[in-house]
Parts: structure tokens; C-alpha cells; sequence
């Protein structure tokens, strides 16, 4: 099995990132971004003060990059270091089971590693339950169940 190029997504990059952020819009039962939150996207990610970080997953075989990880940094007041936050990590259906999530997973923790942090965290529906696997048993994380997640949308 050949293994996955990881690489950053640059400006050049933004029509791939925002096909496969649509793509995981699709497979989360969601609407994808509408016109003004791609050019949102597209600034945020790559203009003068970068917002998040996108890395794209590349296979021999694929037109184009065929996954993403979506990451930023928080911080920790109780650890005193910043916290890698994964908010999308996605591969494409026809490129699953090959080893790409578990690639980009682990180019985000080595990250975390180089960068200093104290922990890293993301979120999962309770209905991925293949993703649960990969982040439980392959890569040792554990499922937070004293913490509940709230969320307040802020108007335009």
C-alpha cells in the first residue's frame, strides 16, 4: 500500500479544499458552504492572517488530493501550552481503508508534538463509529464523557 503524501494546501489549492469540504457536507448530511462562506474560506485559510490550516492527502493513483485535515490552535490556561484543535479530517469513500485518515491523523499529532502542545482535540459524531475505531485503537485517544459541547451561533 503506497503511503499518502501529506502537504499543507496553499491558495492554489482552494477549489480542491472546498470540493472535499463539500464532499464531507454531503457525507455529515449537511449544507456545503454557500458562495460567501467559500470566499470566507478562501481568505481566512490563505489570506494576510491565516485563520486555520488546511492539509491535503495525495494518493499515486488520484486526479487530485483525495482528503483534508482542518486544524487551529486553542489554548490551555491549565496546561500553559497551546492545544492542536482538529476540526474536519476527511477522506473521499473510494480512497478509504487505505491508510490516508490515519496519515493525516498522525501528520496533525506530529504537529502538536513539534509545536509545543499539551494535547490535542477534535470532536466526532456519535454515528462514526469507523472513525472512533481508528482515533481509539490506532492512535490511543480517549473519548471525552464528562465534558458536554455547547455551541451558541453568532448572528451576521
Amino acid at each position: 500500500m503506497q503511503t499518502p503524501l501529506i502537504r499543507r494546501a496553499e491558495r492554489a489549492d482552494a477549489d480542491s479544499l472546498l470540493c472535499l469540504i463539500a464532499a464531507l457536507a454531503d457525507f455529515e448530511n449537511l449544507a456545503p458552504p454557500d458562495d460567501a462562506a467559500r470566499a470566507r474560506l478562501i481568505e481566512h485559510g490563505f489570506g494576510d492572517r491565516p485563520k486555520f490550516e488546511a492539509y491535503l492527502a495525495e494518493v499515486e493513483d488520484a486526479p487530485g488530493p483525495v482528503g483534508y485535515a482542518f486544524i487551529f490552535e486553542t489554548y490551555s490556561t491549565f496546561l500553559a501550552k497551546p492545544t492542536l484543535y482538529l476540526e474536519d479530517l476527511f477522506v473521499l469513500p473510494d480512497y478509504r481503508k487505505r491508510g490516508v485518515g490515519k496519515a493525516l491523523l498522525s501528520h496533525c499529532i506530529a504537529l502538536a508534538h513539534e509545536r509545543g502542545c499539551g494535547r490535542m482535540e477534535w470532536t466526532c459524531l456519535d454515528w462514526n463509529v469507523n472513525a472512533q475505531k481508528v482515533y481509539e485503537e490506532s492512535v490511543g485517544a480517549k473519548r471525552m464523557s464528562e465534558w458536554y459541547l455547547y455551541r451558541l451561533m453568532i448572528a451576521d
